[in-house]
């Protein structure tokens, strides 16, 4: 939804990073739950994202296949930033008592407004019934099998000449730990037991990044513009805005859209995020949060000042 913040948060983030392979669709019905948004959404949401640093194309008939069609090879061209398509549509569309209205947002037509529906677009099928030219249409079966063929046969050409690249994006993407990673972890711990000392835990954070960080080149990290106080920076840190091969992100102060970006980074598989800020604003990234939870992704979560002594930053900062 354009109207939260995290739209903001992530959208500006996107254009800083130039992510060319971005697109986004923004279906703009004008409506929401409690009516049409003109009352409380009057944002001119092409030149907020155009001052994002995005590539916006307006005007597109969310209801016309073909341009929205056209306009995604369009954005497909555009590789040096994120684009935003802005595509028209009507809620509840073919409706004839509850197009256009909050009426068909959050409760079902019902069976007369479904008849009278039917009706207006000509829709003489049973339901549940796919005409079988539509589905034919539809049906990606076997472009689908040949792209995963073609992909595999790929793949077999690339782990015959890169036999260890190949093993190793094959662990990654099924996200197992190196063979070699337990002995190496537990000879970390053992030399730390064997020479205890009295540290911070967010220090204690930095030195295990430190130790795992050479071992697990899926490790991407990142802060929400804490690093030097949370301790999530390390020797081989490299920020991806500098170098897109990167492995570490400044999320700039953006709490929640930084632990949604990385639940995204955790779907896409491949990689191990991490994410950090203080313990009290874990607040403000419930959500994101609470969805990493609901979808059992592997994501790192480290939070730091975890006390009442925190110094000059007074209670705003405590989480106790």
């Amino acid at each position: 939804c354009m109207m939260e913040g995290i739209s903001h948060e992530v959208c500006s983030l996107a254009g800083t990073l130039k992510l060319g392979k971005l697109i986004a669709f923004y279906d703009d019905n004008g409506i929401s739950i409690d009516g049409h948004v003109e009352g409380w959404f009057t944002d001119d949401t092409a030149k907020r994202f155009e001052a994002y640093g995005w590539h916006v194309i307006r005007g597109i008939d969310g209801h016309d296949a073909d341009a929205i069609k056209r306009a995604t090879e369009e954005a497909r061209a555009v590789t040096d930033k994120p684009s935003l398509l802005m595509c028209k549509t009507i809620i509840g569309f073919g409706s004839p008592n509850k197009q256009g209205t909050h009426d068909s947002h959050g409760a079902p037509l019902g069976d007369a407004e479904i008849a009278l529906t039917r009706e207006q677009l000509g829709w003489k099928y049973a339901p549940f019934e796919i005409p079988s030219e539509i589905y034919a249409q539809w049906d990606a079966k076997e472009a689908g099998q040949a792209k995963e063929s073609a992909w595999n046969e790929k793949f077999a050409a690339y782990e015959k000449a890169f036999p260890q690249e190949a093993a190793e994006f094959t662990r990654r993407m099924k996200g197992d730990m190196p063979a070699d990673f337990d002995a190496k972890a537990n000879e970390f711990i053992a030399k730390l037991q064997a020479n205890p000392a009295k540290i911070a835990s967010r220090k204690a954070s930095q030195n295990a990044i430190e130790a795992f960080g050479p071992l697990l080149p899926e490790f991407l990290g990142g802060s929400a513009d804490l690093a030097p106080s949370n301790l999530t920076l390390w020797s081989g840190s490299k920020a991806i805005n500098e170098d897109a091969a990167g492995n570490y992100i400044h999320y700039g102060v953006r709490e929640f859209g930084m632990t949604a970006i990385a639940n995204g980074i955790a779907l896409h598989g491949g990689f191990l995020p991490y994410t950090s800020t203080f313990l009290m604003f874990v607040e403000y990234a419930r959500n994101a949060v609470r969805m990493a939870a609901l979808m059992k992704q592997r994501q790192v979560m480290v939070y730091t000042h975890d006390s009442i002594g925190l110094g000059e930053d007074g209670p705003t900062h405590q989480p106790v």
